[in-house]
């Protein structure tokens, strides 16, 4: 059995910690009173295969010092249910910042305690507890996201970590960029292909047009340059969590030059491996 105990600083985070563990597969019990702990461990060794994953939260909220809690955690390693100890921690100033915005109580603030006093006062207490720790996670600055990556990286199996997928769109400047977009690449310097008679009413998708744009020497430089870019990126997007994509290929009116390219860079995007989405919004306007 494979078992997390979470612990840390009231708004640093330990919600959302469980939260992305319990997606992870895990089990999640929050605020399981300490003198429990061996006892609910033991009944889920009693069950193999149906508590393989498990992480317990537990925190200031009990009023302990944690000596119980090294106490049940010893229980534990004797009983041969290996644990490790995950402690979330953030900045005073940041931590204040959140029970201000969501104006919470602080589980030690008191008629005596201001709420700073209360969040220096809690990281007095859960020092032994960090000390112990086998991995220490510092909410200051990550986002969200990078919050379940670094996660993923810690705890995550192959089966955790969702595929990435690629939406490349393509579209036209004068009808606004994608609301959804990600990444948006702009192709209105390359020549084009409007102002070719027979070439005015096809599409990036029909040959003509495609081997126009892809004609000229700054389309295959573009195109490297692009190559390249993405090839960086593409891994460190998956490393972070990321599980939707979606970069805009835009033109003046998204019919031509961006459907070109994003017909070129979904193949690319495909090559490497990943999954690629290609879709042409304003290809049949005007």
């Amino acid at each position: 059995m494979e078992l997390i105990v979470i612990s840390g600083l009231s708004g640093a985070g330990k919600s959302k910690v469980a939260s992305f563990l319990e997606d992870m597969g895990f089990y999640v019990v929050d605020n399981m009173p300490v003198p429990l702990l061996p006892k609910f461990a033991e009944l889920c060794m009693a069950a193999p295969g149906r508590y393989e994953r498990v992480a317990l939260v537990t925190d200031i909220r009990g009023g302990q010092t944690f000596e119980g809690l090294f106490g049940a955690l010893d229980a534990l390693h004797e009983m041969g249910c290996e644990h490790k100890i995950l402690f979330v921690e953030a900045e005073a100033e940041t931590i204040i910042k959140r029970y201000k915005e969501t104006r919470r109580i602080h589980p030690l603030a008191g008629s005596t305690l201001s709420l700073d006093g209360a969040v220096r006062q809690e990281r007095t207490v859960l020092a032994p507890v960090r000390q112990r720790a086998d991995y220490v996670i510092d909410t200051t600055v990550l986002s969200t996201a990078k919050l379940r990556g670094e996660l993923l990286r810690l705890f995550g199996r192959d089966a955790d970590r969702p595929a990435m997928c690629v939406s490349v769109t393509s579209f036209g400047f004068k009808y606004g960029i994608p609301m959804e977009a990600d990444l948006v690449l702009d192709v209105r310097f390359l020549p084009n292909p409007y102002y070719i008679a027979e070439l005015r009413h096809q599409t990036g998708l029909d040959d003509g047009v495609y081997q126009f744009v892809f004609g000229y020497q700054q389309t295959q430089e573009f195109m490297g340059y692009l190559e390249q870019l993405m090839g960086f990126l593409l891994p460190q997007y998956v490393e972070e969590g990321k599980t939707v994509l979606v970069v805009a290929v835009g033109c003046t009116g998204g019919k031509h030059r961006s459907v070109a390219v994003t017909r070129a860079l979904a193949e690319f995007i495909r090559q490497k491996g990943y999954q690629a989405v290609e879709n042409h919004r304003d290809m049949t306007r005007g």
